[in-house]
């Protein structure tokens, strides 16, 4: 939620020279709709499962190496357990509610679920948990530079390989 995920994916597959995919833009593209308009409409269980279904697509397809998770993918046990059977090294961009809730007002990007500031804290404390099981942590400021955050996953990555 607003913590630099797609600044930071981007940023990543730069240095890697691959491909990346903000799962989120990916899904509204393949829906024509918006986010914030699939879940208005269809539901937010309908939403989650065109999230798995495009999730697995872009797992087994390959195309993108580097992959921009919605704040909410990572809550599914079965996207969990999807990223972990493709061997994906998974990374939770920690950044303090403060700062996710000021880049919200800031870009004016309502966020489908966090529509407020107590219903968007109410959410990024009962993700939390579930965010400290990703293989890498990176503590995100308001001073915090992507290519420098995609440097150190980068350094991560290679320490894992070995």
């Amino acid at each position: 939620m607003a913590a630099g995920k797609t600044a930071v994916a981007e940023a990543l597959a730069r240095q890697l020279d691959c491909s990346m995919l903000d799962l989120d833009q990916f899904i509204a593209a393949s829906a024509g709709r918006s986010i914030q308009t699939i879940i208005d409409e269809d539901g937010e269980a309908r939403f989650r499962q065109m999230e798995e279904s495009a999730l697995r697509k872009a797992l087994v397809s390959g195309t993108a190496r580097v992959i921009a998770l919605g704040g909410g993918t990572w809550i599914s046990p079965r996207n969990r357990a999807l990223i972990a059977e493709h061997h994906g090294f998974t990374v939770w961009l920690d950044a303090p509610y403060e700062l996710c809730w000021q880049r919200i007002v800031r870009t004016g990007d309502t966020r489908p679920l966090a529509r407020d500031y107590v219903q968007a804290g109410r959410l990024y404390k009962e993700r939390r948990p579930l965010y400290e099981l990703a293989a890498l942590r990176v503590q995100i400021n308001e001073e915090t530079n992507a290519g420098v955050v995609a440097t150190e996953i980068v350094n991560a990555l290679r320490q894992h390989k070995e």
